[in-house]
């Protein structure tokens, strides 16, 4: 009557511990992943006349130059481009676009962008700003989150051996009745 008595509160202990074992952790649980997405950084500058956007992706800035009036490509422009006060080569690939190679990573904060637009009788002088900030880099989880769960799993077995080998020994000395 007395192992009874004592193994209840062990099974329930052991069956505590086992569900704090298998609990879910970084990535495993019933939360929707959430979607990580890096706006490459952008900027648009404006005049009555024109409207440049530029994207940057890695070292590649792409320019899309187009009327302000209607948003059409502005065919055969020629477009000169300061970046952060330094001049930036800039190619014809297409009506309206127009791309950059950049020497280095765009810095953290602001850059200045200025544009000198000429097409046909038509120029202006376009500025804007980027406003860049690099990606914080994600913290892998820790090494220990892991292991403090294989302990507790272990722990969970030492005490289910702990529980059988008391029952058996007291099965022993009552001569195996119930």
């Amino acid at each position: 009557m007395y192992h009874r008595r004592f193994l209840s509160p062990a099974l329930a202990a052991l069956l505590g511990l086992s569900a704090l074992a298998v609990q879910a952790h970084e990535g495993h649980d019933d939360a929707p992943a959430a979607v990580q997405t890096s706006a490459a950084p952008r900027f648009a500058a404006v005049s009555e006349q024109f409207e440049l956007v530029g994207v940057i992706e890695g070292h590649r800035l792409s320019l899309y130059l187009d009327h302000a009036a209607d948003n059409s490509p502005v065919p055969d422009a020629t477009l000169e481009l300061e970046l952060g006060g330094k001049p930036l080569a800039v190619t014809r690939v297409g009506e309206g676009l127009y791309q950059a190679e950049l020497s280095q990573p765009l810095a953290d904060g602001e850059t200045p962008v200025t544009a000198t637009v000429v097409a046909g009788a038509d120029s202006d002088l376009l500025a804007a700003d980027i406003d860049w900030h690099a990606p914080a880099t994600a913290v892998p989880p820790s090494a220990w989150a892991g292991k403090s769960r294989l302990a507790l799993a272990g722990g969970a077995v030492l005490l289910a051996l702990a529980a059988l080998w008391a029952w058996s020994r007291r099965t022993q000395r009552t001569g195996g009745a119930a």
